[in-house]
């Protein structure tokens, strides 16, 4: 529902369920357009992607995909080129992903941004007994030198969209079909395998919207 300009406006909290990458992908544009025009509040998307390598818009991303194109077919991924930042990184059931499409216009910083959705997980992980945290040089959240949660975002007149991609519970050895963003010095890892124990993702999902409304509840609107 539309919200009239210049009244109250409350952080949003969605979840989509089971998307296609692509038309998950449309239906942000049109939520970001949505919120340039100030008709609707700050938003978070929750999602789980059907099987799809995304390559980002780092170069030489392209070169990290392993698997042939016969092969992600047959193992039903599909492979697509996405305009967030970052290198080539994996979406799949068990995942949860975030698509946080909120202003950054009182701020305009995309790395006090950056910094602050990193926090909203790590925090959230730590909820489960994981002690994440960043990793010098590298994007996402890490324990260690195992990635648990992939980063990548963009940025549309001051509007966010894309956003982190968290290991729940996701088949693993899809990863083997990328070099995961890049990564060379370092593994992929899971809640699941983390804890030793199968993870609600509902229950992931409350502990996610919990620190964002933290972090970002009560964003000052403004239009644009």
């Amino acid at each position: 529902m539309d919200t009239p300009k210049n009244s109250p406006c409350h952080l949003q909290v969605i979840d989509w369920g089971d998307t296609d990458y692509a038309d998950a992908f449309e239906r942000q544009k049109a939520m970001v357009d949505q919120r340039r025009a100030d008709t609707i509040c700050d938003t978070l998307i929750f999602t789980e992607h059907k099987p799809v390598y995304t390559l980002g818009l780092r170069k030489g991303a392209e070169q990290h995909l392993i698997w042939s194109e016969a092969v992600c077919a047959e193992q039903g991924i599909s492979v697509h080129r996405s305009n967030r930042g970052g290198d080539i990184t994996y979406h799949g059931p068990g995942q949860i992903v975030g698509y946080p499409i909120i202003s950054l216009q009182a701020r305009r910083d995309l790395h006090a941004y950056l910094r602050d959705l990193e926090a909203v997980v790590i925090n959230a992980l730590a909820q489960f007994g994981l002690e994440t945290d960043r990793r010098e040089g590298k994007t996402g959240i890490w324990l260690g030198e195992r990635k648990i949660c992939a980063i990548g975002v963009a940025v549309r007149s001051w509007v966010t969209y894309h956003g982190f991609a968290l290991n729940v519970s996701p088949n693993m050895q899809h990863f083997n079909g990328i070099v995961p963003c890049g990564i060379t010095d370092g593994t992929v890892t899971s809640m699941e395998l983390e804890l030793g124990q199968s993870i609600d993702l509902d229950t992931v999902k409350s502990a996610l919207a919990v620190e964002f409304q933290k972090v970002f509840e009560n964003t000052p609107r403004t239009n644009g």
